[in-house]
C-alpha cells in the first residue's frame, strides 16, 4: 500500500511540474510568486490571519532554497515540503478533517465489522468507530479502484491512509473534487453544481434533501442557509469560470440567492436551476421544475439539469416614495421583483397569513393551504378592499390606465405566467400570435387579447382582480384569465389610502404612497429551463 511519505513526495513533484512552466527544472521569483499568490487565497479560505503572511511565505520558501541560488531545483522543493507543515497545509495536503472526500461519522457496529484499510475487527464498547456512507473511492490494500463503495468503515487512526484520488463516478461532471477543494491543480471538464438548501422548507424535506445532496456530492458543494446563509458557498465557488446553482427551498429561498449572486463578486454569473420545495413555487413552475419536490431520484434531477435549457428572465426594480414621509409604513421586503407585485385582495391575505405565522409559528407548519383557505374566506365577507379604483391610478409609460369601467379588489403587475401556486393571471395566447412585434405599452382591450407573457421581453403584464371567487375559479380552470388591463415597460401606481401589498409573496401594508416599477439596470438573471415536468 502507498504509504503517506510516498504520496506527499508526488504531490509535491506534481505541483513542482504544474508550476514549472518553462520545463527547465527550477523555479525561478515569477513561478514563486504564483505559487506565494496561491497559498494566500488556500490560508484565506482555511481562516488564517493574512494580514502579515506574504513576507512570511517569501522569506520560508526562500530557507527551502537550500544553495542560496536564487531559483529552487525540484528536490529542493520536495525536500522542502516534506519537512515543512505550513507548506503542506497550504499545498492542500494535511487538510483532510476539514476537505476530506468521506463524511465520517462515530458508529456502534452491531455485528462483527473489520477496518477497511488495516482488516482488524472493530473492538470497544459504544462508539466503535468511523463510518462512511459516501461514493469516493477507497483502496483495497494493492490497487485503487475507480469505482462506488458504500458503507466504509474504518479505525479513526486508519483514515488518513486512505486513497485521495477519485474520478467522482456517474455525476463526475457535477462534483467538485475533493483534490481541488485548495485549487493546486485546475479543474478541467467539469462544471460543478454549488447547492443551496433551505432546510425550513417543506416541513422535513429540506434536512432530507440537505443530507441527500451531501452524499452524492463533495459535502463542500452543499450548503445549508441556516448556516450563515449562502455567502459561504458563494466566496468558495467565486473564481470558478464555469458552475450551476440549484437552489433547494420556495420564491422566497431563491429570491434570497439571486439577489446574493448579483452582489456577490463572482468570475461569471452562474445560472440558477429549482428544487421546489413546500408550496407555491411559482418561478419553478414557469421553468417546469414543478410545483413541489415529491421524493424522486436526486441523482436524475442532477442529469436533468445537465440537459436543461439556459433561459434570461428580466428583473425589475421597485421604488415605493411614500406620499408623507412621516408615515412610513412597514418596510417594503425587497426593491426587486422576480416573479409578481400585488395590492389589494390577495396581497391581504398573504398579510393576514404572515401577521398570524409570526404570532403563533409553531401553527404553521403542515397545514399552511388550510389557513390561506380560511383567511381567503375571511376575506370574502369582509371584502376590505372593495371600491379599489377610488383608492388608486395606474400610469404605464405616461399612458393612464382606464379602471372606472371595472370594479376590481386587486391589482398584479406579473413577470413571470405564474402566481397563487400556479395561477396564470394573464391567461393563454394562440402560438401565431406570439410573433408580433412588441411595443412599449398597450392598453387598447382588442390588442392585449393579442398580447402574449414572456419573461425576458422587458415588459410587464398588469392585471385586475374582481374578488377573492374569482381568484378561486382562475385557479381551478373555470375561469381563463383575469382583466388584462395593460402591458408595458414602465409602471406607475398612485395609492391614496393605506392598502396591502406584496413582491413575490412578501407582503406589508403601505401607506400612500407612489410605486414605480422599472427595468433593473443589472443584467438579466440565467436560469435553467426544464423542457419537462418532474414529480
Amino acid at each position: 500500500m502507498q504509504s503517506i511519505y510516498y504520496l506527499y513526495n508526488t504531490y509535491l513533484a506534481d505541483t513542482f511540474k504544474l508550476y514549472d512552466k518553462d520545463d527547465n527544472g527550477h523555479l525561478d521569483s515569477k513561478e514563486v510568486d504564483k505559487i506565494v499568490t496561491q497559498m494566500m487565497q488556500a490560508a484565506e479560505y482555511l481562516g488564517w490571519d493574512v494580514t502579515e503572511l506574504k513576507p512570511v511565505l517569501r522569506d520560508m520558501l526562500k530557507a527551502i532554497d537550500i544553495d542560496s541560488s536564487g531559483t529552487l531545483t525540484q528536490q529542493e522543493w520536495i525536500q522542502g515540503g516534506l519537512n515543512n507543515i505550513p507548506l503542506l497545509v497550504l499545498l492542500g495536503l494535511k487538510v483532510a478533517e476539514k476537505d476530506g472526500q468521506h463524511v465520517w461519522r462515530l458508529k456502534n457496529f452491531n455485528r462483527p465489522t473489520y477496518c477497511f484499510v488495516c482488516q482488524n475487527m472493530m473492538l470497544g464498547l459504544r462508539k466503535q468507530g468511523l463510518s462512511c456512507n459516501c461514493e469516493f473511492i477507497n483502496d483495497n490494500l494493492f490497487y485503487l479502484i475507480h469505482e462506488h463503495i458504500f458503507n466504509i468503515d474504518r479505525h479513526s487512526d486508519c483514515v488518513p491512509l486512505g486513497s485521495s484520488h477519485c474520478d467522482c463516478g456517474l455525476l463526475q461532471h457535477h462534483i467538485l473534487p475533493p483534490w481541488a477543494i485548495c485549487a493546486i491543480f485546475p479543474v478541467k471538464d467539469t462544471n460543478p453544481l454549488l447547492v443551496f438548501v433551505n432546510p425550513k422548507s417543506g416541513g422535513k424535506q429540506g434536512k432530507r434533501v440537505l443530507r441527500k445532496f451531501q452524499y452524492l456530492l463533495n459535502p463542500r458543494q452543499v450548503y445549508n442557509l441556516d448556516n450563515g446563509g449562502p455567502n459561504p458557498g458563494l466566496q468558495f465557488f467565486q473564481n470558478l469560470h464555469k458552475c450551476r446553482v440549484l437552489v433547494c427551498g420556495g420564491d422566497g429561498t431563491v429570491g434570497w440567492i439571486l439577489d446574493a449572486i448579483d452582489k456577490a463578486d463572482m468570475a461569471i454569473r452562474p445560472p440558477v436551476a429549482i428544487l421546489p420545495l413546500g408550496t407555491g413555487n411559482d418561478l419553478a413552475r414557469c421553468l417546469h421544475w414543478g410545483g413541489g419536490y415529491e421524493g424522486s431520484d436526486l441523482t436524475e434531477i442532477i442529469k436533468q439539469i445537465e440537459k436543461s435549457i439556459l433561459v434570461k428572465m428580466d428583473r425589475w426594480s421597485l421604488q415605493v416614495i411614500p406620499a408623507d414621509t412621516a408615515d412610513e409604513g412597514d418596510p417594503v421586503p425587497n426593491d426587486i421583483i422576480y416573479n409578481y407585485f400585488s395590492l389589494g385582495v390577495d396581497a391581504s391575505i398573504a398579510h393576514q397569513f404572515h401577521v398570524m405565522r409570526e404570532k403563533n409559528p409553531q401553527k404553521f407548519n403542515t397545514r399552511n393551504k388550510l389557513w390561506y383557505f380560511q383567511f381567503a374566506t375571511s376575506e370574502t365577507i369582509s371584502a376590505s378592499c372593495r371600491n379599489l379604483k377610488e383608492c388608486l391610478t395606474i400610469e404605464c409609460c405616461g399612458v393612464p390606465v382606464e379602471l372606472s369601467r371595472l370594479s376590481l379588489e386587486g391589482i398584479a403587475v406579473l413577470n413571470i405566467p405564474s402566481m397563487h401556486g400556479g395561477s396564470n393571471l394573464w391567461g393563454e395566447t394562440k402560438r401565431a400570435e406570439k410573433l408580433k412585434k412588441r411595443q412599449e405599452v398597450t392598453v387598447d382591450p382588442d390588442a392585449l387579447e393579442m398580447c402574449s407573457q414572456d419573461m425576458n421581453d422587458k415588459l410587464l403584464e398588469v392585471v385586475g382582480l374582481e374578488s377573492v371567487v374569482e381568484m378561486g375559479q382562475i385557479y381551478t380552470g373555470l375561469k381563463s384569465k383575469a382583466h388584462r388591463l395593460v402591458q408595458a415597460a414602465h409602471i406607475t401606481i398612485r395609492t391614496y389610502k393605506t392598502l396591502p401589498m406584496q413582491i413575490d409573496g412578501e407582503p406589508w401594508m403601505q401607506p400612500p404612497c407612489t410605486v414605480s416599477l422599472l427595468p433593473n439596470s443589472a443584467r438579466s438573471t440565467p436560469a435553467h429551463l426544464k423542457d419537462f415536468q418532474w414529480g
